[in-house]
């Protein structure tokens, strides 16, 4: 693909944020399997529900267009999930399994937030506010996300890893 527009960018950047969501969902079972605190599984399970709409949001947004979501391959959530995998195959204290856990979950966000953020911004030059708004309330719910991420693991998940440090001092 030649990016010799914005549109050209556009469904472009689209096409790999697809590749992104559905990459997420199949890591996100895994995740919540791992996770031992129970909100941190219900989160991750929540978030697998969300990731389902976010395809769905997408494949409206591509089919408004007339296009096709597929073809390309994220590279970049390719390598952000397989540094995930790494933290499941990890041994250790369940409390700094939950804790990387949300450190590669977070991950995931900040790159999906700074992508839904762009396109949806292109949207807007291009003059397509549905396919706008839908990428809104997606880049809301990634937003959302990353939040409760964080309350997990300042409320308590981190701090749990950290007693594990100080009970081998």
């Amino acid at each position: 693909m030649s990016l010799d527009s914005l549109y050209a960018l556009f469904l472009d950047e689209l096409k790999d944020i697809y590749s992104a969501e559905k990459q997420a969902l199949r890591s996100l079972p895994r995740m919540a399997k791992a996770a031992q605190a129970p909100k941190l599984k219900q989160a991750f399970e929540r978030h697998a529900r969300e990731t389902e709409g976010h395809i769905e949001r997408l494949e409206r947004i591509f089919a408004m267009l007339e296009e096709k979501g597929t073809g390309k391959k994220c590279k970049g959530m390719e390598g952000i999930v397989e540094e995930g995998k790494e933290v499941l195959e990890e041994e250790g204290d369940p409390a700094v399994i939950d804790a990387a856990l949300i450190s590669a979950a977070q991950r995931v966000e900040h790159y999906e937030i700074a992508a839904y953020g762009c396109v949806r911004n292109y949207a807007d030059l291009l003059g397509y506010p549905q396919a706008a708004k839908l990428l809104q309330k997606t880049l809301d719910e990634e937003s959302a996300t990353d939040e409760r991420l964080t309350k997990l693991a300042e409320g308590g998940i981190n701090e749990d890893a950290l007693a594990v440090g100080a009970e081998e001092d």
